[in-house]
């Protein structure tokens, strides 16, 4: 009884893991915590029928503070309906999520303990955790390849030109037309020209998905490129035009932005074996951020009613800012000990689900190219890994990733005035492009690309 009770929480662990890694759906009540509590009082029940009634306490009184935790954090949501966080007023609700996932790990463990109790664990545990730490680290932290090291090459004539090009769509969103969000609509107006324009001009035919949201209307913008063999397989680049308020957006997302239009350049004249759209979003920055009104939300549901199969999504997202000082890079726990501290890389980031994914590009992006890069393939919880449109595409089960700077863990203007056109290395900024374009090609299965037809 003793393995199967043990199997059947190791198994609800499991599921409750993988449930938040894909869905990202945070619901006022904390679902996973009450599931866990009828499990433990279960498992409860099937050990008093082996004569562990007088081990009662050990059940009643954790379950009780677990019923009170969870009654108080929903009755929290409602007498404080807002907090504030950095200045900024976000839902009391998102910290449900948190509980939701603390309590029922704290519930397996007491269940645990009463399972084995009696018991020696020291030969388990000895053998397991080592176990389960290994394993944590080949899925989320060991990639394929190593990372550039040493100086970098001369940009090539093909790179220096990306360079040019993305200086100036940066240097226009950010510096010329400036904020442009919800409150800006003029301004967001004239981002959406621009851009329209600029891919008109590469010979594209500009899609545009008009949604409306928070009473105003929106675009989304998408070029494609056919796909032959496999067609009916698609791969999304996409990135963000609108910036927060109070922010030009030259790194968020000015640089995500230019990087699109760039890649739909280098790409106008590849015949894929599948089919690749590059996609401007509106609407990545709060209010609408992971909301209804969320611009690749918008897009991602559209796609899945009309029953698209997209085999991999890039979320170009903050890609434009570097520095070889050391202490300038920082990690959301536990990530740390594991990563260099200079800001000096490219990273690619994905929940558990996309780790293939993660794993194939950082292969190809070392393979082909002279500049440092990083991956991390993690649960959708931990702080930072599912900051950006990649995450919309994960609630219909597909497979996508960020390729970013990290963003606030290294950017010290990240969300201010100060993120203007001047602080991005625009030569890095071109390696990074090109070293994205030839791992697109591969996942698109462009002809002579390394990788084609997996």
């Amino acid at each position: 009884m003793r393995r199967g009770l043990t199997l059947a929480w190791v198994l609800a662990l499991a599921a409750s893991f993988h449930w938040w890694d894909v869905t990202l759906r945070f619901p006022r009540l904390l679902v996973w915590t009450w599931a866990f509590l009828g499990l433990f009082l279960g498992t409860a029940v099937a050990l008093f029928g082996r004569g562990l009634r007088a081990r009662r306490r050990e059940v009643w009184l954790p379950a009780a503070v677990w019923v009170a935790l969870a009654l108080g954090a929903d009755l929290a949501t409602v007498v404080f309906p807002a907090v504030s966080v950095e200045g900024r007023r976000v839902a009391a609700a998102v910290w449900l999520p948190v509980l939701d996932l603390v309590l029922p790990i704290w519930m397996t463990a007491r269940a645990l303990a009463l399972v084995w109790a009696g018991a020696s664990v020291w030969p388990l545990a000895l053998v397991a955790v080592p176990t389960l730490a290994v394993g944590a680290w080949s899925l989320m932290i060991r990639m394929p390849g190593r990372s550039h090291a040493g100086p970098l090459p001369p940009l090539t004539v093909e790179e220096e030109t990306i360079r040019r090009d993305l200086e100036t769509h940066v240097r226009t969103l950010a510096g010329t037309i400036g904020e442009r969000h919800y409150a800006r609509p003029a301004a967001l107006a004239r981002a959406v020209a621009y851009l329209h324009d600029a891919l008109a001009r590469l010979g594209y035919e500009v899609s545009v998905q008009a949604f409306a949201a928070g009473g105003h209307t929106f675009h989304n913008l998408e070029v494609v490129i056919p796909g032959g063999s496999r067609a009916d397989e698609i791969v999304v680049v996409g990135g963000h035009y609108d910036t927060v308020e109070g922010s030009p957006g030259a790194d968020d997302n000015g640089s995500g932005s230019a990087a699109v239009v760039a890649l739909a350049r280098l790409l106008a004249r590849d015949r894929p074996a599948r089919t690749v759209r590059c996609v401007l979003f509106a609407n990545e920055e709060p209010p609408f951020f992971e909301s209804g009104g969320m611009g690749s939300r918008v897009y991602a549901a559209q796609a899945a009613r009309r029953g698209d199969r997209i085999v991999a999504m890039f979320a170009l997202e903050t890609i434009g800012y570097y520095t070889d000082r050391s202490g300038t890079q920082q990690y959301p726990f536990p990530l740390g000990p594991f990563y260099p501290d200079r800001g000096d890389f490219i990273g690619f980031v994905g929940n558990l689900q996309s780790a293939p994914l993660v794993r194939r590009s950082i292969r190809v992006f070392r393979g082909t190219t002279a500049f440092p890069s990083e991956g991390v393939a993690a649960p959708a919880w931990i702080p930072g890994i599912s900051l950006s449109d990649h995450a919309s595409f994960w609630l219909h089960g597909w497979r996508a990733i960020m390729i970013s700077d990290t963003a606030p863990f290294r950017y010290p203007y990240y969300h201010s005035a100060l993120d203007t056109p001047d602080k991005l290395d625009y030569a890095r900024l071109a390696r990074v492009v090109a070293g994205v374009a030839r791992v697109v090609r591969d996942v698109a299965g462009v002809a002579g690309v390394a990788g084609v037809g997996q």
